[in-house]
């Protein structure tokens, strides 16, 4: 066994049921499942970011589960630095979730993108609030195609920044994403090592846990959710706002459109999404290639697995710690 402390990543799509292995893994081998999901880090969305339910967050220790306020932005750097912490007093840290800068912020390091000018943030914001964020993402995938591939057209927030930084620095953003990093993170100044276990269901698969999901979500109270954040009168270009879900039922909530027709909408959505993100994982390696396993099947709970399928990803953990 290496001296070097050991984490494992489980990494996949939304819907790909990650959170479900990542507590059967904390509770067969004593671990802390640590969130690695943008939404989930956010108070007063459990139902429409499907964090695991207060049941589930009994069996095994749960951290980084609803602990930052929906009326502020999350940044990469906030949660490396709390997800670091949450990682030195576990003892075996599962980092559960589906956000590939997540991740990389851990075991590549960030990539430090030079200042921007500030006529080139008053540049984008300008134009945003003059022709809205699909005419800058137009713009954007004029200038910066990588970049804008990466962005939904409505994301007002995020084209902002990464046509600040075409501007402000002459290279796009994914462009600086692919520098090398400032270092894997480290625990008393040893690196941690990494192995990941990733989730690659068939696509058919994922659309159905989709529809069946955002059913459930229904019945569980999302609109009473959407409402509830509504009400404090949030900033709707704040992440915690475009949340899957939160845009579509706000809009029915506004008279705009039915929850049938939000339900639609959000579901597209999400598949479109669950898409980028397979892309992601599969392109960007999580921890070298002898220390990830794939498991190509959407996981609902440790009974789909055969005895010798649950020891072989055991074994697997146990190869790499």
């Amino acid at each position: 066994m290496s001296d070097q402390p050991f984490a494992l990543l489980v990494a996949g799509p939304t819907a790909s049921g990650k959170s479900a292995l990542a507590l059967a893994l904390a509770e067969q081998l004593g671990g802390t499942v640590i969130n690695a999901d943008s939404m989930q880090v956010y108070d007063g969305l459990r139902v429409l970011t499907a964090r695991p339910s207060p049941e589930e967050e009994a069996r095994a220790p749960h951290r980084l589960y609803g602990v930052h306020p929906p009326g502020q932005a999350a940044s990469v750097a906030w949660w490396r630095e709390r997800a670091l912490e949450e990682m030195a007093a576990a003892r075996l840290p599962i980092l559960c979730g589906g956000t590939g800068l997540y991740f990389r912020s851990l075991t590549q390091g960030l990539t430090e993108v030079p200042p921007v000018p500030p006529e080139a943030r008053e540049e984008a914001r300008a134009f945003l609030a003059e022709h809205g964020p699909a005419a800058l993402h137009a713009r954007l995938a004029a200038e910066d195609p990588d970049t804008a591939t990466r962005l939904r057209p409505s994301d007002s927030q995020r084209l902002a920044r990464a046509w600040e930084v075409w501007r402000g620095t002459g290279r796009g953003l994914a462009a600086w994403q692919r520098e090398p990093g400032t270092g894997p993170a480290e625990r008393d100044g040893v690196p941690w090592r990494f192995a990941a276990i990733r989730l690659d269901p068939p696509r058919e698969v994922l659309r159905a846990a989709i529809g069946v999901r955002w059913a459930g979500m229904m019945t569980a109270g999302a609109v009473e959710e959407v409402r509830a954040l509504l009400a404090q009168g949030l900033d709707p270009d704040l992440p915690a706002m475009r949340a899957h879900g939160v845009p579509e039922i706000s809009a029915a909530l506004r008279g705009e459109m039915s929850l049938e027709e939000a339900g639609r909408r959000a579901c597209l959505a999400i598949g479109q999404y669950t898409k980028r993100q397979a892309t992601w994982f599969r392109h960007q390696p999580l921890a070298d290639v002898s220390a990830t396993h794939t498991i190509h099947a959407r996981v609902t709970g440790l009974e789909q697995f055969s005895e010798s399928d649950w020891a072989q990803i055991i074994a697997f953990i146990d190869r790499h710690r």
